[in-house]
């Protein structure tokens, strides 16, 4: 009777959670709720369960065409490049073109440079919030190049706010598929990135008619639609997982750890994978910026090189659905042998481009190199949750873009000046097989850096539950020793 003069009034319920070993050291044990009380937490972090469909099959068609609306308008720039030129010069305008080429080069750049920061807005606002705000944003600097006339605000309104906009947009979409899927993650991402291939292969022919029959000012403002229906698809971005507590309740401002996670950078793994990615890029983006411009001075300039736009585009399709769903199958961070094998093929195909001398060589070069770049995209996102987790994914992909925009910047005017002083594409091409080859090695890395890690962790925890239980064992033997004193004070 006196145990209960000894609990607090509100521990009514923690009495009837009290386990069966309690009940057989009479009543001295009142220490192992209090021991056992600390595990619920950790109970509920594995609660959640992915569903594996239902509505993420909604939110995967809104993340399918933020990629396909995004980078399929960013990569028909070469048909709105042309029109640019026309409608503030001339096409034979040198300095013109040089200067026009910029306006996509800005924006493809700003979409990936701006990805830290909207990897910081994603954590602290939520998936839905910037991906809503990022497309009415990338709307409202589409349509206010729509009425530019003159090359120099276009560097802001489209090369900037569009582009920002974009950013906003794109990386929520990858970040909200771990929400719904787990196990078909890999699937998902495949069919999500194809978007972008659907959306470069139709949408130059669509464009190529509109600009014919209402012009340049009237095509970009039928795109403003894409990014209409991109502002309504963020609407979809509900969050499960979680959200991570914060320790400040009075403050408005979120703490510093959520605005700059540095639990990314921890992981060994995730800096490998972050040193090794950008570094594969260098000579990566080479191929599909010079290969039109090789194929006229190597086959002429009636030459039908358009269709190996085509071919990349179609294959890089078929390699995400592919890959994506092959992806599924492989545990763990073994993930990464697969962009392995997608920068060894394509360093090797770039190396192959120069040794084409006939046109259905270079038709094969790109019908491989397309396919192992759907590999090396549909699974990064994958990559991703499996090296940080769900909870820090958003500013590892965030970083990981962000440390991409350089690389991919750099490298094909690094070939382009190659080409001028030594009169060929063919040392460019050479060169540019290089760093995806070095890249991927240095990927070879990440499976025994996290196999080690791994290793390291169970034995650390083997020798705190032998530490626990060794303390279990003498407080078992101190509590057999106290009756004899407390039993006969109690009664």
């Amino acid at each position: 009777m006196t145990e209960g003069n000894n609990m607090p009034d509100g521990d009514t319920a923690a009495k009837d959670a009290v386990p069966a070993e309690e009940k057989k050291e009479n009543g001295d044990t009142k220490v192992a709720p209090a021991q056992e009380k600390p595990a619920a937490p950790a109970a509920e972090e594995v609660e959640f369960v992915h569903p594996e469909g239902g509505w993420g099959w909604l939110v995967m068609l809104a993340a399918m065409w933020c990629n396909g609306s995004v980078f399929g308008i960013q990569n028909a720039f070469g048909i709105l490049f042309l029109s640019l030129l026309r409608e503030f010069g001339s096409e034979d305008d040198e300095d013109l073109r040089f200067r026009t080429a910029w306006v996509g080069s800005l924006s493809m750049g700003m979409i990936f440079f701006c990805s830290p920061i909207v990897s910081v807005f994603t954590d602290v606002l939520g998936c839905r919030v910037t991906a809503v705000g990022g497309a009415a944003v990338g709307l409202v600097g589409l349509l206010a190049s729509s009425f530019v006339t003159s090359l120099g605000p276009m560097y802001f309104t489209y090369g900037i706010v569009f582009a920002c906009g974009c950013s906003f947009a794109y990386q929520p979409s990858l970040v909200i598929l771990g929400h719904y899927f787990k196990k078909r993650l890999g699937l998902v991402n495949g069919i999500v990135t194809a978007g972008s291939s659907i959306f470069t292969i139709t949408l130059p022919f669509l464009l190529s008619g509109l600009l014919e029959k209402v012009g340049l000012q009237n095509t970009m403002r039928v795109l403003c639609i894409l990014m209409f229906v991109l502002m309504l698809a963020g609407f979809t971005y509900r969050p499960l997982l979680p959200t991570k507590p914060t320790t400040t309740h009075t403050s408005r401002c979120p703490p510093m750890s959520q605005i700059f996670n540095v639990n990314i950078w921890k992981s060994l793994g995730y800096r490998i994978w972050a040193f090794g990615i950008p570094a594969a890029l260098y000579g990566y983006f080479v191929p599909y910026v010079h290969l039109m411009k090789h194929v006229e001075e190597r086959f002429g300039v009636d030459s039908n090189k358009e269709v190996l736009l085509m071919c990349i585009g179609i294959t890089s399709c078929v390699g995400r659905l592919i890959f994506g769903r092959v992806a599924d199958y492989v545990n763990g961070v073994n993930k990464v042998y697969l962009q392995v094998s997608s920068f060894f093929v394509i360093g090797l195909m770039s190396m192959m481009i120069p040794l084409c001398n006939i046109f259905g060589g270079l038709i094969a070069v790109c019908l491989l190199m397309g396919l192992f770049d759907g590999c090396f995209i549909c699974i990064m996102a994958p990559i991703a949750f499996e090296l940080v987790g769900a909870k820090d994914v958003s500013q590892a992909i965030g970083f990981l873009l962000g440390l991409m925009s350089v690389p991919m910047t750099v490298g094909p005017p690094i070939a382009g000046f190659l080409r001028d002083r030594l009169g060929s594409y063919d040392v460019a091409f050479y060169l540019a097989g290089i760093p995806p080859i070095i890249g991927g090695a240095v990927l070879c890395l990440i499976p025994w850096v996290e196999a080690r890690r791994k290793k390291a962790e169970v034995e650390a925890a083997q020798g705190k539950d032998q530490g626990v239980t060794e303390k279990m064992i003498e407080s078992e033997k101190a509590q057999g020793d106290a009756p004899s004193k407390t039993g006969e004070s109690v009664l």
